[in-house]
């Protein structure tokens, strides 16, 4: 696999020829199945990790993606208290 994954890069993704391995591919997978929306447990188990801070550990979020989920949870709040506060 290590040597297939080397050619494919070498051919398709040159300046990762290197640095593109099975444990990135891992890293790359479980971040992108977050951001499609799996839940971290399933996640969990697909990786086959034991504990759910190993896999936390896998799943690599952007700082803009933390700053919208914050901006988007602070508009549901204001949201929610809309006709309970005079």
């Amino acid at each position: 696999m290590r040597a297939a994954l080397a050619e494919a890069a070498a051919r398709h993704l040159p300046d990762w020829k290197e640095k593109l391995t099975p444990h990135v591919l891992r890293h790359f997978c479980a971040s992108q199945l977050y951001f499609a929306g799996m839940d971290l447990i399933a996640i969990q188990e697909t990786l086959g990790h034991a504990w759910v801070a190993t896999t936390m550990k896998y799943i690599h979020v952007h700082r803009t993606h933390v700053e919208e989920a914050w901006l988007a949870g602070q508009q549901r709040a204001a949201d929610r208290l809309k006709g309970l506060i005079p």
